[in-house]
């Protein structure tokens, strides 16, 4: 169950798709039952949080998507590892290109019709989903430990901080916080611990 893909498609594609999305829209009535899917470490706390965001239509989800992923206004989280990671706050940044290595060892090439770099918080998840699908668990330690989440608790507090006009996003990200530190305690993961810039 720890291992499970369901959870991480799950988050990914609510932080990588439109609200509206195919991929997002029929997703959002079926967070109630999250809790049910995952080790969390409080269970009941995840089933709470999940009540006050499933009942949200899609459509008021809209506005607080284009603020934290299309960058309408200030981005108060950016989404993309490189912003945290480089000195600079450049998009494409050196962990991008070593990520992108990461990637094309595993055979990996990101398509997407959203033009933008790999280390999408969203994006991510769903590539450890595909790793984990294919039984490569080393790699899927490497694209946690080296890649992942080295920057993403800082992005999640970011959203959590966000002033958005719903709850949907900042609830999110509390439950990816739940998800990674329970996978990254359960698997003894030892994240590298690089300066963040953001």
């Amino acid at each position: 169950m720890l291992l499970d893909t369901t959870v991480p498609r799950i988050l990914g594609a609510c932080f990588y798709y439109s609200p509206l999305s195919e991929q997002v829209r029929p997703l959002i009535s079926l967070l109630t039952d999250i809790d049910k899917l995952f080790p969390w470490s409080d269970s009941e706390k995840i089933e709470n949080l999940t009540k006050k965001i499933a009942a949200l239509p899609a459509e008021s989800l809209q506005y607080d998507y284009s603020i934290l992923f299309e960058g309408q206004g200030a981005m108060p989280a950016p989404p993309w590892g490189s912003v945290y990671l480089d000195r600079e706050n450049l998009l494409l940044g050196e962990s991008t290109l070593a990520y992108r290595e990461f990637l094309a060892k595993q055979n990996m090439i990101m398509s997407s019709q959203q033009r933008e770099p790999e280390d999408q918080f969203g994006l991510m998840m769903l590539a450890l989903v595909y790793i984990l699908e294919q039984g490569h668990k080393p790699a899927a330690r490497t694209l946690l430990e080296q890649h992942l989440l080295p920057w993403a608790y800082r992005y999640l507090e970011l959203t959590e901080e966000a002033k958005l006009e719903n709850d949907f996003y900042p609830i999110l990200a509390t439950i990816a916080i739940d998800y990674l530190k329970t996978l990254q305690t359960e698997l003894k993961l030892i994240p590298t611990k690089p300066e963040l810039f953001r």
